[in-house]
């Protein structure tokens, strides 16, 4: 590995500022950001004239399958997949078997993101033990190994048992990551309850359960004094909810995906790669998604990059799993249909996918003197139809199949080590 890289000449987004300058790393660490460095004999210079260059981004909500489910991702592949992406850090999601609820079903996941993954990977411990809900794993064994704590994929139906979760994690200073769904309100619906359902014979999934058992959290978490961060927040009153907690000093954050931020229920077509888990819902609730990010009541873009076989995903909207994919795509879809639309700007692009998940997790890093050279750059100006055949993840489920984005990523520097490269 060379030791000594110098980016050269490139723009650098950080911290809400934008400024053309070098970003000089030595020995893994950013040694400095500074504007006419001069190389040394032996550097690895990249001409970044034209390119953008920012902190590393993190993805707080990806599905890496791994153990247990190795044909639709592997550690390998969705890590290689997230740096092609830009990513240097991600959050894996727990619903693996087995589940990460003990020390020893952890360390089977540890053992193989240490010899497998080409960026860090942080793992979710289960809130539960078997993700059944009932049992609470031991928070204060598992939390030096972990981002935090959530059995995404079912919401904790129990009220006492999130209770108590919360607890233990203000006890331990550890987050609770939860998947919000009351499931006796789910009626067997696997899209939206809207219009598009209605038109075409399809059973919905009603907003009130995402958003009802997100107002049980809300009076826990406040009761608890923990920190709670809601996934893959959906509908319009999810975020007013959210809202108003935050400004009654609740320690509460909260992600959504880009799919939710740019498509609505009347966009969907009868494939698979339009099913996930909360579904794309109303323009009413997009247009209010896109409203708690500009005013920051939504803190991060997360994918819930979610990869299954290409059999699971071929049975059309009723019959295909839940999840898609959208690591590779992310940056560009925000970057295309939110900040070139002038909906947001770069500084709050590079903010919600890469400065305030390290923030809200307390991951460090970021693009300054002395840290980690986590590191990505873009082409903004390059253009790209998704394809999916041109992904590295395993995963080729996508509903931006075909679409022209902006942003393609040229560069992912991990610890200084090259991880991703554009040929």
């Amino acid at each position: 590995m060379n030791t000594r890289i110098l980016l050269k000449g490139g723009t650098v987004v950080r911290n809400g500022l934008i400024e053309r300058t070098d970003v000089y790393v030595v020995d893994g660490k950013i040694a400095r950001v500074a504007a006419d460095v001069q190389p040394a004999e032996g550097d690895k210079i990249y001409d970044c004239t034209g390119l953008t260059i920012m902190s590393g981004l993190v993805d707080l909500h990806v599905h890496l399958r791994e153990p247990g489910f190795s044909s639709k991702e592997t550690i390998a592949t969705g890590t290689a997949a997230a740096a092609h992406g830009g990513f240097t850090t991600v959050c894996s999601m727990p619903n693996l078997a087995p589940a990460p609820d003990t020390m020893e079903n952890l360390q089977q996941q540890l053992d193989i993101i240490e010899r497998d993954a080409v960026i860090k990977v942080l793992p979710y411990a289960t809130i539960t033990r078997k993700r059944a809900g009932d049992e609470l794993v031991n928070f204060a064994e598992l939390k030096p190994y972990v981002a935090g704590f959530s059995d995404d994929g079912t919401g904790v139906q129990t009220e006492e048992v999130m209770r108590q979760a919360m607890v233990e994690a203000a006890k331990t200073d550890t987050i609770i990551a939860a998947h919000c769904e009351v499931d006796e309100l789910l009626r067997g619906g696997y899209i939206h309850d809207g219009e598009y359902a209605a038109k075409n014979g399809h059973r919905g999934i009603c907003s009130e359960s995402e958003w009802k058992q997100v107002e049980r959290d809300i009076e826990l978490a406040a009761e608890a004094g923990c920190r709670y961060h809601v996934c893959h927040i959906s509908t319009k009153q999810t975020v007013e909810l959210i809202r108003q907690a935050k400004a009654r000093g609740v320690k509460i954050t909260c992600e959504t995906g880009p799919h939710y931020l740019t498509m609505c229920d009347m966009d969907l077509k009868e494939e698979g790669r339009f099913k996930m888990n909360p579904p794309i819902r109303s323009a009413e609730d997009r247009d209010a998604l896109i409203a708690g990010l500009q005013d920051g009541t939504i803190d991060v873009v997360a994918t819930d990059h979610a990869p299954h076989t290409a059999e699971e995903k071929s049975r059309g909207l009723e019959r295909s799993a839940m999840g898609v994919v959208g690591i590779e795509t992310s940056f560009a879809v925000i970057y295309t249909k939110l900040v070139k639309a002038g909906i947001i700007s770069l500084e709050k692009a590079v903010e919600v996918l890469a400065e305030a998940p390290r923030k809200i997790f307390k991951l460090g890093g970021g693009l300054k003197e002395g840290e980690a050279a986590d590191i990505a750059v873009f082409d903004l100006e390059k253009e790209f139809t998704v394809d999916p055949d041109t992904f590295l993840s395993k995963g080729r489920s996508t509903p931006f199949e075909g679409w022209q984005l902006q942003g393609e990523c040229c560069l992912t520097l991990v610890d200084g080590r090259v991880a991703y490269e554009r040929k």
